[in-house]
């Protein structure tokens, strides 16, 4: 991915939260699939019920990356919501952007702390930190990076079609980019 692309899609998220911010919460974990460069589209997880299931919609988000047959992905996060989200340690800055850049062949985490701004509701991004490669991710996150590149095996004659409708019906917000919409 050029840096231009995932620049855009860092602005893209930090203006999601901007938004998401001013109405009272974060933006649920969104994973953006690419193929040969191209954007797939926006897949937001689904509400969850409780912990484990937190878990398992945090990770199902590669279902879509995998359907697609995606060369690489964003998944993008926050890092206090999906520790209280899945009762797990909340490990690094927190309130704070997570963005990971994954291929087969590793990832990158980018992280975007920010401070919250009691009087206009905006965050109040903090100087960020290095890339770092091979960064640890949560476990329902390096699940969603591991399993994107694995393919689905379904038996059906559109397995990305099939895929769509049914993480739609579980309740995943998607957003497909014209390319990608059917």
């Amino acid at each position: 991915m050029d840096t231009r692309t995932f620049d855009a899609l860092t602005e893209s998220m930090k203006s999601a939260y901007v938004a998401g911010l001013s109405e009272g919460a974060v933006p649920r974990p969104v994973i953006m699939p690419l193929v040969r460069g191209q954007l797939v589209g926006l897949i937001w997880q689904r509400p969850a019920k409780n912990p484990e299931d937190a878990l398992t919609a945090i990770a199902s988000l590669s279902n879509i990356a995998a359907a697609a047959s995606a060369d690489e992905i964003v998944l993008a996060w926050e890092t206090h919501d999906v520790a209280t989200a899945c009762e797990l340690p909340a490990d690094g800055p927190s309130p704070c952007l997570n963005m990971v850049h994954a291929t087969k062949d590793g990832h990158t985490l980018h992280q975007f702390p920010y401070a919250e701004d009691a009087s206009s509701a905006e965050p109040n991004w903090q100087p960020t930190s290095a890339p770092q490669p091979g960064g640890t991710l949560p476990a329902p996150v390096q699940a969603a990076v591991d399993y994107s590149f694995t393919p689905l095996e379904l038996d059906h004659p559109s397995p990305f079609g099939v895929t769509v409708v049914l993480m739609e019906e579980d309740g995943y917000t998607l957003r497909l980019t014209e390319a990608f919409a059917f």
